[in-house]
């Protein structure tokens, strides 16, 4: 079981770049997969990055893609979520996501929230002028 915790939200500006934590405050990450998922106000949570656990393969949505990069430091117990050129349409709260175990078919499993078993509480990020 992991307690995650996340960190790095706030208020910025179009264009801008902001970088989310996620650190497991109990239980160790290097054997979970992990995600970043984000809800906007009145809408699904969807699927924003994956990664997996020791290759570190990784896989972002199509509407963050060469903007937002995920990766992990299994040893400081942490994942990150590297966000450039913000858009307003980026404004959400992002959630940290943890999934034990291996799946064959990760590209898929890592896009659906069912997948994951433990949530941090969120972090907001609001891109505004």
């Amino acid at each position: 079981q992991v307690q995650l915790v996340e960190s790095g939200g706030g208020l910025v500006q179009p264009g801008d770049s902001l970088r989310l934590s996620c650190v497991a405050s109990e239980g160790t990450l290097s054997t979970y997969i992990m995600a970043w998922f984000r809800q906007a106000a009145g809408k699904e949570r969807e699927f924003v990055a994956g990664i997996t656990q020791s290759v570190s393969i990784t896989t972002e949505a199509d509407s963050v893609a060469g903007r937002f990069t995920i990766s992990r430091v299994n040893a400081e117990n942490t994942v990150n979520l590297q966000m450039n050129s913000l858009k307003p349409e980026d404004t959400a709260v992002y959630f940290c996501a943890a999934a034990p175990g291996y799946f064959a078919h990760f590209f898929t499993a890592v896009r659906a929230h069912t997948t994951f078993e433990y949530w941090g509480q969120g972090t907001q990020v609001t891109v505004s002028s």
